[in-house]
């Protein structure tokens, strides 16, 4: 009985050492991809929570510059932050803080640096948008209408809409084309909740071209 169970095992042996000559080298590579894959993934992990680490260092660096008012300093913090991290969501929020330290300073083209780089760079639908709005009103304050115009001629995500189309308004008033600005800012007005704090600025702009919404909502 013994001698029998030997030779099938022998037998098994042998069907083994045939699958692995001719199936072993596959199954090798197989394996050596899933672990790399593996390996690859918790490095890519380990990579991004250590890319938003520094990134969130620089942006107080940035920060603080702001803070400080040293505008040598928020321009290296800033260049240095966008040429390291320009795909971390925290490398555009510095360039917007940045744009409106420069703005506030009076530096006009290096906020607008600043925001074209968050248009240019950012992957946020809504960072993008506040860049445009902020370059859109930069340009007007400039009295540069097709300019403003340029920035707000693109699609805005829905929440954005009414602030684009006010911006809009703005840009048609330094044009004298009063009844098309009337007609942006009733759509910007429409398109805020009552909540919304900017809809009043947004009445007080259409009553000063003769429309008073509130009475047009009380019309059959």
């Amino acid at each position: 009985m013994a001698s029998s169970l030997d030779h099938e095992e022998q037998d098994q042996l042998e069907e083994i050492k045939h699958f692995w000559s001719k199936y072993g080298s596959l199954l090798t590579w197989v394996l050596i991809a899933l672990l790399a894959a593996y390996s690859a993934w918790n490095g890519w992990q380990y990579w991004q929570n250590r890319q938003a680490l520094q990134a969130s260092v620089l942006f107080q660096s940035v920060d603080q510059a702001v803070a400080s008012s040293d505008e040598a300093l928020v321009g290296r913090a800033l260049a240095d932050m966008q040429d390291k991290f320009s795909s971390a969501t925290y490398a555009a929020h510095a360039s917007l803080l940045a744009s409106k330290f420069w703005s506030d300073h009076g530096k006009p083209e290096l906020s607008k640096k600043a925001l074209v780089w968050v248009v240019d760079h950012a992957s946020d639908s809504g960072l993008v948008s506040i860049a445009r709005l902020r370059l859109a009103s930069l340009a007007l304050d400039g009295k540069q209408t097709q300019e403003a115009k340029e920035w707000l001629k693109k699609e805005f995500p829905k929440a954005f809409e009414p602030l684009a189309n006010d911006r809009l308004g703005d840009a048609l008033m330094l044009e004298h084309n009063a009844q098309e600005a009337k007609d942006k800012y009733l759509a910007a007005w429409k398109g805020m909740t009552e909540r919304t704090q900017y809809r009043q600025i947004v009445e007080v702009k259409l009553a000063a071209l003769g429309l008073d919404v509130h009475a047009q909502e009380s019309q059959p």
